[in-house]
């Protein structure tokens, strides 16, 4: 446990039940904070047919200028229960002062995405900058993510891909809602 007490080399540290004061680059962003759910469907051409499946998304902060995002996801069945899991992903979306939004989000399938967009009225809209992949990582070339808050309770996730020799396209939405206790 955090003892007070004890020299740290960080005097003013919060204890860990301590949350800090979202920075002030936050700002255009503050409104994701807390965790999401809710369901979705997707397709793409290379798949046999369409999905449905559930979410979790994430995001919070430390006191600093930048979002950590942690999301995952389950496929499901005609009744909404998990079948298995569909994806996993985590990341940082860095802030910057004139509302561009920096973000690196890495995936166990040996994919990592820089991604640079902005937010603004309520959203946050995001294009691959650069991806990286494992050498045994699918072909992605390219993302768009778009997350629209319609409410403050409500918000809204469209992600298009550019995959396996095919062109930037809808993979996935998905309307999720804000969780009690957020």
């Amino acid at each position: 446990m955090f003892d007070r007490d004890r020299k740290h080399p960080y005097p003013d540290a919060l204890r860990a039940d301590e949350a800090p004061a979202p920075h002030a680059l936050l700002a255009p962003v503050t409104g994701l904070l807390g965790t999401w759910t809710g369901r979705g469907h997707g397709s793409y051409p290379t798949l046999a047919e369409e999905f449905a499946y559930e979410q979790e998304v994430t995001f919070s902060h430390d006191g600093r200028p930048f979002l950590h995002y942690e999301a995952r996801a389950w496929i499901i069945d005609a009744d909404g229960t998990p079948m298995r899991p569909a994806a996993r992903e985590s990341g940082w979306w860095r802030m910057q002062p004139d509302g561009r939004v920096e973000a690196l989000i890495t995936q166990p399938t040996g994919i990592a995405e820089i991604l640079v967009g902005g937010a603004a009225d309520g959203g946050v809209d995001l294009a691959t900058h650069q991806v990286a992949l494992t050498p045994t990582a699918k072909e992605v070339t390219a993302t768009r993510r778009r997350y629209t808050l319609t409410d403050e309770d409500t918000l809204d996730f469209r992600h298009d891909l550019a995959a396996v020799g095919q062109p930037l396209q809808y993979h996935l939405s998905a309307h999720l809602r804000r969780q009690n206790g957020n």
